[in-house]
């Protein structure tokens, strides 16, 4: 890292910069959270509500209607911290920029959220503070940790009535395995929250509902009672953050004079490597704890210089590593993150900067392409409005255009810089339907608009049916299919017929077995041969496919080696019982024999697939699934009606929780057995029961489903 990383031009210096996402369960209080943080910094003079569908991060018309973030979000907002007389002394007393970006909470979504957190610094961790940790807070735990992305965690919603944050400050070490402190303690719950205990100072931050939608507050001292409940916490955050911070740790055993300023150093240095989370009460709706939150963003979360320097390889040497300093004076290197086709500037490609500068005009390279392409316009994100800027700085987000050939996850780096950076991984699509235009004049204008859809969103996927000619797309869920067909119709004016939406459905195999194929064509000329000989046995879960060439004594020639995995590859994608694709398998090729003259690569390819799928006759193959973990939270008079429903639907119903007078149903259920539960789980609870489902794994598909599912192929 370079000693002064900063450059004279910048508006702000990387050290007063923060690169945070807000993330959390679908309903726990995102986007309202992300409204008064862009209220309270004064980037807009008046709040508007997720459910009157004036959120300023939930643009599109499709959020507005159904009240959820669908897409990510990104604005840039200034904070400035309380001045040295203040109580909430911070290390800065300047204006802060942080750049913010709202998450979809849905799991059809989750795409979003990954690709933020791939390219963030940090991020605020939602929580209810009735439901507590939700399955899809656990899915967003799990990414910010494979991302090494340090946390803040706010307990929101204590305004509503069975709101605990100690149970949720319980559950979130339990289920998450989180080394967490409190730092700001809701003063009350329910209708009597009325402000939050600053733990670290010792004070009560007291809000009042007013004309000034809690902009003010009172820091007073506190009461006997919270005095004892305050002091107790400081002394739990003292030996929690002493034993994974080492000079904390000294001053504690020594018996040193520990200031408040220690701990917040100590605090943040434990918070930026990960090893602690502190936690936050409030309620973001009712306009009480967020400034507070804000401060502790800037006192706690990285700046781009506190973390480690991104690292990338070199795309001819996979082994090589080469670090790309946080450096507005080093050679320019970006991730893009995110595309978005906009229908008044065109393809927009979201990016952070790592290293350097990239100026509008600019010539930049792609490694991945090996490609060259000027940047046109350099654009700050508000939502969906843009602004025009001349230059983006490392630890900058921001968007450009006029860039043609890139994809999601994309190293965009100086000319001849040949760096990749890591890109954010996705998962698999579990469901499928077949889309076609109403009319033949729209036949063109779908096939483009789905290849835009595609190129925005990895877990979108298209392709055509080689049996019907259908055009099949490929989704995370119902509502993100659904999404897609009302974008369609929206956006590309192309009125589509869709059909029931199809399980993404995989084979594998249970046995180990030998495959043989041979090619031999004659036909008065030159003629095809290809013969092939190879072991398969079932792969670790997950593992995919694996091929190892044990060829020995020229059986096939080497030349030829290439089209035998090719092969080997090509037969994966149909499986034997149903025609689904094959997934975690090994295979030995062992060996075969060729012709001098009609042995070619197609035949050795077409050998390699007839190899497998005789193998895969005598490996027992078997049809999978995909298994969906629900969650459903209903009034205790209706647990034993979902519970019903729920083992008639094929569940295996898992743990169960009591939270007040709410019974919490866990289980396992597969997909194809979910379409429609929402109005099921509504008729059955009269409409005050909620659920939500995670993808969780795959499992054989029993005799009896096999046969339906077989006939409906």
């Amino acid at each position: 890292m370079s000693a002064n990383p900063n450059n004279p031009d910048r508006p702000f210096p990387l050290e007063r910069t923060r690169n945070i996402g807000i993330a959390a369960h679908i309903d726990a209080g995102k986007t309202t959270l992300t409204e008064r943080i862009l209220f309270y910094t004064g980037m807009i003079h008046k709040i508007g509500e997720v459910h009157d569908g004036a959120a300023t991060t939930d643009w599109m018309e499709q959020e507005r209607e159904r009240g959820i973030t669908i897409t990510s979000a990104a604005v840039t907002t200034e904070w400035w911290q309380r001045k040295e007389e203040d109580i909430f002394k911070s290390f800065e007393d300047e204006k802060q920029r942080i750049n913010i970006i709202d998450t979809p909470g849905h799991v059809d979504f989750t795409a979003e959220v990954e690709r933020s957190l791939r390219v963030l610094d940090g991020a605020i961790v939602v929580f209810c503070g009735v439901a507590g940790v939700q399955p899809q807070t656990e899915t967003v735990w799990r990414q910010a940790t494979k991302y090494n992305v340090p946390r803040l965690v706010f307990v929101n919603k204590m305004d509503r009535v069975g709101a605990d944050f100690d149970r949720v400050y319980d559950e979130i070490k339990e289920k998450l395995g989180a080394n967490a402190v409190r730092i700001l303690i809701p003063i009350g719950s329910e209708e009597d929250l009325r402000g939050q205990i600053d733990v670290v100072n010792q004070k009560a931050v007291h809000f009042v509902d007013d004309a000034t939608f809690g902009s003010t507050y009172e820091v007073k001292d506190l009461s006997d009672e919270q005095k004892e409940e305050a002091e107790f916490a400081y002394q739990e955050l003292l030996e929690t953050v002493a034993g994974v911070d080492d000079e904390l740790a000294e001053k504690f055993l020594m018996e040193e004079p520990i200031s408040r300023e220690d701990v917040k150093k100590a605090i943040r240095r434990a918070t930026i490597a990960n090893k602690l989370i502190p936690v936050a009460g409030g309620s973001a709706f009712k306009n009480k704890g967020v400034q507070c939150l804000l401060d502790a963003v800037i006192d706690y979360l990285p700046s781009p210089i506190d973390i480690d320097s991104a690292v990338g390889m070199n795309p001819d040497d996979e082994t090589e590593q080469i670090e790309v300093p946080t450096d507005d004076n080093a050679k320019f290197c970006a991730l893009a993150f995110k595309l978005w086709a906009d229908k008044f500037v065109g393809k927009l490609v979201f990016f952070r900067v790592y290293s350097g500068v990239v100026r509008k005009g600019d010539t930049i390279y792609n490694p991945r392409t090996r490609q060259k392409e000027r940047v046109g316009r350099l654009i700050r994100i508000q939502s969906d409005q843009h602004t025009d800027i001349d230059a983006c700085y490392a630890g900058d987000i921001a968007a450009m255009v006029g860039l043609k050939v890139v994809q999601t996850g994309d190293t965009l780096a100086a000319t001849g810089y040949d760096v990749v950076l890591e890109p954010p991984t996705f998962p698999e699509p579990v469901i499928s339907m077949a889309v076609e235009p109403k009319t033949k004049a729209d036949q063109e204008k779908l096939a483009v608009a789905l290849v835009r859809l595609s190129e925005e969103d990895p877990t979108f996927m298209v392709k055509t049916d080689e049996d019907t000619g259908q055009t099949i797309i490929s989704g995370m869920g119902e509502l993100h299919l659904e999404i897609i067909v009302d974008r369609l119709r929206r956006e590309f004016k192309v009125e589509a017929n869709t059909g029931a939406p199809q399980i993404a459905y995989r084979e594998t195999i249970t046995a180990a077995a030998d495959g043989e194929g041979k090619l031999v064509k004659q036909s008065g000329g030159r003629g095809q041969y290809g013969h092939v000989r190879l072991h398969m046995r079932p792969n670790e879960k997950g593992k995919g496919l694996t091929i190892e060439n044990k060829i020995v004594g020229g059986e096939i020639p080497k030349d030829f080696h290439g089209a035998v995995m090719k092969g080997i590859e090509q037969a994966m994608s149909n499986g034997i019982v149903a025609g689904y694709p094959v997934v975690d398998v090994h295979v030995d090729v062992l060996g075969g024999s060729f012709h001098e003259v009609d042995s070619n690569e197609n035949a050795f390819a077409m050998a390699a697939i007839f190899a497998m799928r005789d193998g895969f006759k005598n490996a027992g193959p078997i049809l999978l699934e995909p298994i969906m973990g629900v969650e459903v939270s209903t009034p205790d008079d209706y647990q034993g009606d979902v519970m019903g429903d729920l083992s008639r639907r094929r569940g295996q119903i898992g743990e169960m929780e009591s939270k007040g007078n709410v019974a919490v149903i866990h289980a396992a259920v597969p997909l194809k057995e979910m379409f429609g539960y929402s109005t099921a789980v509504r008729t059955l609870s009269s409409g005050r029961a909620s659920y939500s489902m995670t993808p969780s794994h795959f499992e054989q598909v029993p005799p009896n489903v096999l046969e339906q599912i077989i006939n409906e192929r």
